[in-house]
């Protein structure tokens, strides 16, 4: 479930406390916690509604100027159901605390190579998890169409897999672009001075 930057600010700061969705079924769980750019947002009760039903004060607890505008949002999906969901911030995203440690202990690097070496073994596409951190490591706020080209990787299936390693700790995504956290650049000097 995606929120456009304007709604995740929202959502942070309490003005926003609701979603509509058209989906043909639930897209997402009560209790879930998504990871966004402002954070953990968590989400509430999960409703289908009537178009008719929905309140102008809904649309605007939704980040709307009114019900109409909100309607004007949906795609039309033939034979889709709206969904009122309730949402609200819940906390900052971990991931940055973990991706700025710069202290690795031994037992913490023993179990991020174990990490990586899953992720090459159980890839379709080999090893990729060293080649794709060196390239952003020396091509840094690169967008990953360009990575892509550089490393002929589908750009999908390689945003899909940084991904994977933001959760890691180990990069930092951009609106534009992508870096080598600080976690993550202790983590590759540690892999090349085991390599010498």
């Amino acid at each position: 479930m995606l929120f456009k930057e304007i709604h995740l600010a929202g959502i942070k700061s309490g003005k926003i406390t609701l979603a509509f969705r058209q989906w043909k079924q639930a897209a997402v769980k009560s209790g879930t916690l998504l990871k966004t750019s402002v954070g953990l947002v968590e989400i509430g009760a999960i409703e289908t509604v009537d178009e008719s039903a929905i309140t102008d004060q809904e649309a605007v607890s939704a980040g709307f100027k009114d019900k109409n505008q909100l309607l004007k949002s949906f795609r039309q999906q033939y034979l889709a159901t709206i969904f009122r969901i309730a949402v609200r911030y819940h906390s900052e995203d971990p991931r940055v605390k973990l991706r700025e440690g710069t202290e690795l202990s031994e037992e913490q690097f023993v179990q991020l190579k174990i990490k990586i070496a899953r992720l090459d073994t159980f890839s379709k596409q080999g090893p990729w998890t060293r080649l794709i951190l060196s390239t952003i490591r020396e091509n840094p706020n690169l967008h990953a169409i360009g990575i892509a080209r550089l490393l002929g990787f589908e750009k999908e299936w390689l945003k899909l897999n940084i991904r994977k390693l933001k959760n890691l700790g180990l990069t930092i995504s951009h609106t534009v672009g992508y870096e080598i956290s600080p976690l993550g650049e202790q983590f590759i000097q540690l892999l090349e001075v085991e390599e010498q």
